[in-house]
């Protein structure tokens, strides 16, 4: 029986990975950070302030997607990835059997840029927020949750939804 698939999605500095670990200590779904599967060349380009193209998710997306199917067999999966673009969203699921539960993280760039401000240790520069932005194309089938609130409650939200 396929497990539940939950892919915490927004530009970088939304709160994917907070909410992530978070909703997967509340649930006892395993967590994956799409950020631990990039390939060195793809954080070395954003270090550098570069931002990624298609070309350059592809092979991360379809690893991804990989590891979800997996997931989708075994315990479920908590996934926090960017997932832009509706077609990177369409590789992320299409090998599911079911209909993984979106959940966008939508705050202000304003919002969003002071806490990339504040963040450190992350390969992913302030300056690429703009280019994430440009890229986001907002989904239309998943639930919005506004990140302009603390951790639980975003937590609180995504739950009161069902799961």
């Amino acid at each position: 029986m396929a497990k539940s698939i939950f892919i915490l999605m927004g530009v970088s500095g939304s709160g994917k990975s907070t909410i992530g670990r978070a909703l997967s200590s509340r649930t006892g779904i395993p967590f994956y950070d799409a950020d631990d599967y990039h390939p060195p060349a793809n954080i070395a380009k954003m270090a550098s302030g570069q931002p990624l193209n298609d070309a350059d998710r592809e092979p991360w997306l379809a690893q991804l997607a990989q590891l979800l199917q997996h997931a989708a067999s075994a315990n479920g999966a908590i996934l926090a990835c960017s997932a832009l673009k509706t077609s990177y969203r369409t590789l992320l699921a299409q090998h599911l059997q079911q209909v993984p539960r979106w959940i966008y993280l939508k705050g202000s760039a304003a919002l969003i840029a002071r806490r990339l401000q504040a963040r450190s240790g992350h390969f992913m520069p302030p300056a690429l927020l703009a280019s994430q932005f440009a890229d986001l194309e907002e989904p239309t089938a998943a639930q919005v949750v506004s990140i302009d609130q603390p951790v639980e409650a975003v937590v609180a939200e995504i739950l009161a939804a069902g799961y």
